[in-house]
């Protein structure tokens, strides 16, 4: 017999990273049985959270301001910029306390078998936001996955014909990993010897 409320809900927990049919069922049946609070702040949170955060103007991360709380800084150093893939790597790069710069997310990765190409990727705010005067560096921060190096290398080559200095972070980071499972010695290594 079909419960529409109770497929719907697995269905939707199915569209986690990670998460299968078994284990969206299992999560679903716990929050119902043993924690409907719990179910009811995970609703009202998500309902809060898409209807408030949006994108950072300047680079691009989630906030529910129009500036991030890191590109409202004044304090932070204006001639670095951190190209990194998703708003979990600017959080990784951001406990390692070994970066004083500014971000800019794209908020994806190229992926051609996925259909995930430059004009998909923010690669366009990333170069407006690059020209800006008081920038000098551009670090590319992106994971050394295949998807992530031949990012690396798009933005590295858009980069390099506006006459910018461009750097990678160094091999410090295992190949294969992404930021935000490396730990954080390994990423402040990797920063500090960037090439």
């Amino acid at each position: 017999m079909a419960e529409p409320a109770l497929d719907a809900l697995v269905e939707a927990l199915r569209s986690l990273p990670g998460v299968g049919e078994k284990s969206a069922r299992r999560m679903a049946l716990h929050l119902l049985q043993h924690d409907r609070p719990g179910a009811q702040r995970l609703a009202l949170s998500l309902q809060a959270a898409v209807a408030t955060v949006r994108h950072c103007v300047r680079c691009h991360t989630f906030t529910e301001s129009e500036l991030c709380g890191i590109c409202a800084d004044p304090q932070r150093d204006a001639r670095l910029l951190c190209v990194v893939e998703t708003p979990a790597d600017q959080a990784a790069m951001e406990r390692t306390g070994s970066y004083a710069g500014y971000y800019f997310v794209l908020m994806g990765r190229l992926s051609p078998l996925d259909g995930v190409g430059v004009h998909d990727i923010g690669l366009r705010e990333l170069l407006a936001r690059s020209c800006q005067p008081e920038v000098e560096e551009v670090i590319v921060a992106t994971n050394f996955t295949a998807e992530g190096e031949a990012t690396a290398h798009a933005v590295s080559e858009a980069l390099k014909a506006r006459d910018l200095r461009v750097t990678r972070l160094a091999r410090g980071v295992p190949v294969g990993s992404e930021l935000e499972y490396v730990d954080l010695g390994t990423i402040a290594h990797a920063l500090v010897d960037r090439r």
